[in-house]
C-alpha cells in the first residue's frame, strides 16, 4: 500500500485524471478525495482497472477493494470521530451505486465511504437522498458535455407504504435464493 498515486502514472476515474486527489493506492485500488462530498470526510475508493460494474471484478480485485475500504474507514475514524481512531465512537455509510439506475454517474466501480457522527445530517438516511440527487452527482461536475443524471432514489425508511413481510414470506424468498445458488453451482 502506498500513500501516493501509482508510481507517478496518471490515475483515472472513468475518463478523468484524478491523480492529485489520490491519497491511497494498493495493488488494485485507490482512494481519492471526493469532488462533491455530502459531508466532511466523504471519500471514494475505486478500482485501478476501469471496470463499470462490481460483478466485473476478479475475486482478487474485490478483496483488495474492500480491504482498501476498511483501511480508509480506520483513517477517517482518526480524523472525524469524537474519539480519534475509536471505531465505536462513530459510524460509516459505505455505499456502492452499481449502474446508472442505482445512481452511478461515472461508469467506474467506486465505493463511497462516509464517516457518520451524531447530528451530521437532520436524519441519518438523508445521506441516501443526497447520493441519489445532484448533491451526490460525482461525475456531473467533471463532464464538459451533457451531465449524467443521478438516479436510484429510494423511498425513506419511514415510508408508510412499506409494510413488514411475514416470516413465511421471508423464508420463502430465502429458499428461492438458496435454490438459485445451488443451480449456479454454489453449495
Amino acid at each position: 500500500m502506498s500513500t501516493s498515486s501509482a508510481n507517478g502514472t496518471a490515475i483515472k476515474f472513468g475518463p478523468f485524471d484524478v491523480s492529485k486527489q489520490v491519497f491511497l493506492t494498493t495493488k488494485h485500488s485507490y482512494g481519492l478525495v471526493n469532488l462533491k462530498p455530502l459531508i466532511s470526510g466523504h471519500v471514494l475508493v475505486c478500482t485501478l482497472a476501469q471496470r463499470a460494474r462490481l460483478t466485473d471484478l476478479t475475486p482478487e480485485e474485490t478483496t483488495d477493494l474492500f480491504t482498501a475500504v476498511q483501511l480508509t474507514q480506520r483513517l477517517l475514524a482518526r480524523l472525524n470521530f469524537p474519539k480519534d481512531g475509536d471505531l465505536q465512537s462513530g459510524s460509516f455509510t459505505v455505499a456502492v451505486q452499481d449502474g446508472p439506475e442505482a445512481g452511478q454517474t461515472v461508469p467506474h466501480v467506486h465505493v463511497h465511504v462516509i464517516p457518520r457522527t451524531p447530528g451530521d445530517m437532520p436524519r441519518p438516511d438523508d445521506v441516501y437522498t443526497g447520493l441519489a440527487a445532484e448533491a451526490g452527482n460525482v461525475g456531473g461536475a467533471l463532464w464538459d458535455r451533457e451531465r449524467p443524471r443521478p438516479g436510484g432514489a429510494m423511498p425513506p425508511i419511514e415510508d408508510a407504504a412499506r409494510s413488514a413481510r411475514t416470516p413465511k414470506e421471508m423464508a420463502d424468498e430465502a429458499e428461492r435464493y438458496r435454490t438459485t445458488l445451488r443451480e449456479m453451482g454454489v453449495e
